[in-house]
């Protein structure tokens, strides 16, 4: 019974953060610089190592917390 108070708030805790982190990121259009190839730019290739590469990975790693808490929450222990 604890263990599953204490997952529900982690679930919580990990469903505000994802909302948060899903709306703190850029679109990802790309816009009219791509039609010629305009859009390749040092900005557009190093992206990962920037704070939006960060944010996205973060992200990831939050949606795959929030699955795994989401079945063990479901399962009935």
């Amino acid at each position: 019974m604890i263990v599953r108070i204490f997952l529900s708030i982690i679930f919580i805790i990990v469903c505000v953060a994802l909302t948060v982190l899903v709306l703190a990121q850029q679109g990802k259009d790309a816009g009219l610089g791509s039609i010629g190839g305009i859009g390749d730019t040092y900005w557009s290739k190093n992206k990962a190592r920037s704070m939006e590469g960060k944010l996205v990975q973060f992200t990831k790693i939050l949606a795959v917390a929030f699955m795994v808490i989401a079945v063990i929450l479901n399962l009935n222990f």
